[in-house]
């Protein structure tokens, strides 16, 4: 549950894509998101599909520092008006990142934020932006957020890594997870293996996949357990179940970001 493959990554790009779509083309898209209240439903679809614009841009021409967005075709897309014009916007962007995804191959040299220097590294993270959105979107859309398993465990262990570069980078947030003797343990109660063990040093953390005793523990159906951990749910939320030490629980949860 670490790595789903570059094909795979291509085609989630686009699945997740098209579950967004399906959220927003009903929605009234001047809605405040909940989880991201400087944005309406319109800018979130915006966000994401500009994002997808800009990451098919830098892969494309295989960029070797970071790309400005105002030298991204369509990168701002249509307005509010225009739900159709946006559905078919979001659409075609999807599609042009996960071919152009494909086209370079998991290995392709590529400017990124992270020391990895590869177009591997936008395939899953692209894939795991819009994961997270469409919770966004679900939540403001008021209607269940579901994700398959695999996609669900990924996006965990992903921002496992991502907040543990940010602790390497010096972000400052990131480098206060740290003191030894503490740990989170995150359990997904409906799927076999999905479990992780976060594991607090005098020099950072460190994190693998294990059921183990944990200072903290976090348990519920592993899209509530994902939702928690990207702050997309509270913590005290019934659909989940914090055993231990809580504080610890928000600790991580306050600090554990990047940028």
């Amino acid at each position: 549950m670490t790595d789903l493959g570059h094909e795979r990554y291509c085609d989630e790009i686009v699945e997740q894509t098209d579950r967004l779509r399906a959220v927003l083309i009903d929605a009234d898209l001047s809605v405040t998101v909940p989880t991201c209240p400087e944005w309406t439903l319109g800018q979130l679809a915006r966000h994401v599909g500009g994002a997808h614009r800009w990451v098919e841009a830098t892969v494309r021409t295989e960029a070797t520092a970071e790309v400005p967005e105002d030298q991204v075709p369509d990168f701002l897309g249509p307005g509010d008006a225009a739900p159709a014009a946006l559905d078919a916007w979001l659409e075609e962007g999807a599609e042009k990142l996960a071919a152009t995804l494909r086209a370079a191959g998991p290995d392709a040299s590529v400017w990124t934020w992270v020391t990895e220097q590869r177009s591997a590294f936008w395939a899953r993270r692209m894939t795991h932006e819009t994961v997270v959105h469409r919770a966004d979107a679900a939540i403001a859309a008021g209607i269940a957020f579901e994700v398959d398993p695999e996609v669900a465990a990924d996006t965990i262990d992903e921002w496992l890594d991502i907040v543990a570069w940010a602790q390497s980078a010096g972000d400052k947030e990131a480098a206060e997870l740290r003191g030894a003797g503490r740990s989170i343990h995150l359990h997904a109660t409906d799927v076999p293996g999905a479990e992780w063990l976060i594991e607090f040093g005098e020099d950072g953390f460190t994190w693998r996949h294990g059921h183990e005793k944990a200072t903290v523990a976090l348990r519920g159906p592993l899209a509530d357990v994902l939702q928690v951990f990207y702050r997309r749910l509270p913590a005290d939320s019934e659909r989940v179940e914090v055993l231990g030490d809580a504080e610890l629980l928000d600790f991580w949860l306050t600090r554990a970001t990047f940028g």
